[in-house]
């Protein structure tokens, strides 16, 4: 099988959990606080994935410079994003603890998504194998998204089929750029990928630290401390070969 049909598979693997969310928050009242402990571990998985998948093998390939401004980078283009965003979604009169509406949640899955979907791609470069952690990592995180987009776009009278189909559009734009990541950057210089493998962890962390990670202990308290630590030693534990020696 061609190494970019693969990488397409993989990132609609990881990016279908939207869909598997949407269902669950449109057809069970899913309670908030487990939605943020199931949030809370898919934060520490990513932040897992980030710190020993992206960033590490950025700092290998390119080494200081390249890795810092890429993830400076990374998070500006984030931050610049969220803030159009959020802007758009909140009223003059809104408070930063109201919820987010369905189309705003279903915005920022795509701003957060594809950069994580063009990096998984990549991981497949030069034949090496997919990374798991990274995989269970975006598949846990995009659960409580699709939960919560899909009640709220529920509660302002979208149908199910809408509901549906607006995130299996998600799912699949997330698995073309999977592919496309792996297509365009096979052949390129290491050092390139690895500025976009730092491109994508400044982003992915920028969004872990002002958007889930906040509405995780928000909805869920204390407890979601503890999920954020098992998230984050599962991936790690996945992403070692032979955790014992």
């Amino acid at each position: 099988m061609p190494e970019p049909l693969q990488a397409g598979l993989w990132g609609l693997l990881a990016a279908s959990s939207l869909v598997a969310g949407a269902v669950a928050g449109v057809a069970l009242k899913v309670p908030r606080r487990v939605v943020a402990l199931v949030m809370g571990f898919g934060a520490g998985a990513l932040i897992s994935a980030l710190a020993f998948d992206l960033t590490e093998e950025a700092f290998e390939h390119s080494g200081t410079v390249v890795t810092a401004a890429g993830l400076a980078a990374g998070a500006l283009t984030y931050f610049i994003g969220d803030l159009v965003l959020t802007r758009r979604r909140r009223p003059a009169s809104s408070d930063a603890g109201q919820a987010t509406s369905g189309p705003a949640i279903v915005l920022g899955a795509l701003l957060d998504g594809l950069p994580e979907s063009i990096v998984l791609g990549a991981t497949l470069l030069g034949g090496g194998g997919i990374s798991i952690s990274l995989l269970a990592a975006i598949f846990l995180s995009n659960i409580p998204e699709g939960v919560a987009g899909g009640r709220d776009l529920s509660d302002e009278g979208h149908s199910r089929r809408f509901i549906i189909g607006l995130w299996a559009v998600v799912a699949v734009a997330s698995g073309l750029a999977a592919a496309l990541g792996n297509a365009l950057l096979t052949g390129m210089d290491p050092g390139l990928v690895a500025a976009v493998q730092a491109y994508a962890g400044g982003a992915i962390l920028a969004m872990l630290a002002a958007t889930m990670m906040p509405e995780a202990f928000q909805n869920g308290g204390e407890a979601v401390g503890l999920a954020t630590v098992l998230g984050f030693a599962v991936a790690f534990l996945l992403s070692r070969p032979t955790p014992l020696a």
